[in-house]
C-alpha cells in the first residue's frame, strides 16, 4: 500500500499549496491588497464629496461676520462641519458668542460616541493618538467601521480623515475668498453631494432587519425634533436611539488581529470591537 502523503490523499491529489497563505480562502495578501485599495477609493470619493462642501461654509462664515482668517481657524480647530455650521449659524442669527460656543459643542458632542467605537480599533498612544481624535468625524467613523478587518479599516480611518482634513480646509478658504463672487451656496448642491456620498456608505449597512429598524427609528426621532429641538439635539437623540435600540450588537464584527502602534497583536477585531 502507498503511504498517504501530508495534505493529500494516497497518491498525492489535494496537496495543493495555498497561493494566499494560510488561512479561509480569500484571506491572503491578495486579498488584503484588493480590501485596502478598495478602502482608499472609498475614502477618497467620500472626502471629494465632503471637501468641497467647505466652500459653503468659507462663504456663509464670512457672511456671518467672520473674517478670512478667523473662517480658516475654524475649519483647522474645530474640524466638525455640523458643529462648524452651527457656530456661525447662531452667530448670522444674531446670537452672542457663549450660545454659539454651547451650540457647536451640543453637536460636536457625537464624536465621543466615535471615539467610543474607533478607540479599540486604532489603539494608538501619543501624538498619533491625539492626531486620531481629531479627525474622528462623521466620514472617518463610517469609512473604518464600514471594512471588514481592523487594519482595513485603519486605512480607511486615515485616508478618510486627512484627506477631508485637507480639502475641507483648502475649500474652506476659496469659499471665504470668492464667497460674495458664487451666491448663495445652497443653489450648487454641494450639501446633497455630501449627503449623498454619507448614504452610499450607510446603505450597504441596512442589509439586515434589525440594521433597518434602529436607521428607520433614528430617522424618525431626528425628523420630528428637528423643528422644535436646538440645533445639535436632534443628531444626539437620535445617536440615543440607535445605541438603545443596538446594545444588544454593539459596533462592527471586524475579523482578524487588532494590532497596537508598535505592530504587537492585542486579541481579534470582534472581541476589541465591542
Amino acid at each position: 500500500m502507498t503511504p498517504a502523503r501530508p495534505d493529500g490523499d494516497a497518491h498525492g491529489h489535494g496537496a495543493h499549496p495555498d497561493p494566499a497563505g494560510s488561512g479561509p480562502a480569500g484571506s491572503g495578501p491578495h486579498a488584503a491588497d484588493a480590501a485596502r485599495r478598495a478602502a482608499v477609493r472609498q475614502a477618497l470619493s467620500v472626502a471629494a464629496a465632503t471637501g468641497v462642501y467647505g466652500v459653503s461654509f468659507g462663504a456663509l462664515a464670512v457672511a456671518a461676520g467672520l473674517d478670512v482668517w478667523q473662517t480658516c481657524a475654524l475649519s483647522v480647530l474645530m474640524f466638525t462641519g455640523g458643529s462648524q455650521f452651527a457656530f456661525v449659524g447662531v452667530l448670522g442669527a444674531g446670537g452672542a458668542g457663549g450660545a454659539a460656543v454651547a451650540t457647536a459643542a451640543m453637536l460636536g458632542a457625537r464624536n465621543a460616541l466615535y471615539g467610543a467605537v474607533l478607540s479599540p480599533l486604532l489603539r494608538y498612544r501619543g501624538l498619533r493618538r491625539a492626531a486620531a481624535a481629531h479627525l474622528t468625524i462623521d466620514e472617518s467613523t463610517a469609512v473604518a467601521t464600514a471594512q471588514s478587518t481592523p487594519d482595513v479599516a485603519r486605512v480607511g480611518f486615515w485616508w478618510t480623515g486627512v484627506g477631508v482634513f485637507v480639502l475641507w480646509n483648502v475649500f474652506t478658504a476659496v469659499g471665504a475668498l470668492v464667497g460674495g463672487v458664487l451666491g448663495d451656496p445652497a443653489r450648487w448642491g454641494l450639501d446633497a453631494a455630501a449627503a449623498a456620498a454619507f448614504l452610499g456608505l450607510v446603505w450597504p449597512r441596512l442589509a439586515t432587519r434589525p440594521a433597518r429598524v434602529v436607521a428607520g427609528a433614528a430617522a424618525v426621532v431626528a425628523l420630528a425634533l428637528t423643528p422644535v429641538a436646538p440645533a445639535g439635539v436632534p443628531v444626539l437623540a437620535a445617536a440615543v436611539v440607535a445605541v438603545a435600540l443596538g446594545w444588544r450588537d454593539p459596533g462592527p464584527r471586524l475579523h482578524g488581529p487588532v494590532r497596537a502602534a508598535d505592530g504587537r497583536e492585542q486579541g481579534t477585531g470582534a472581541g476589541a470591537a465591542r
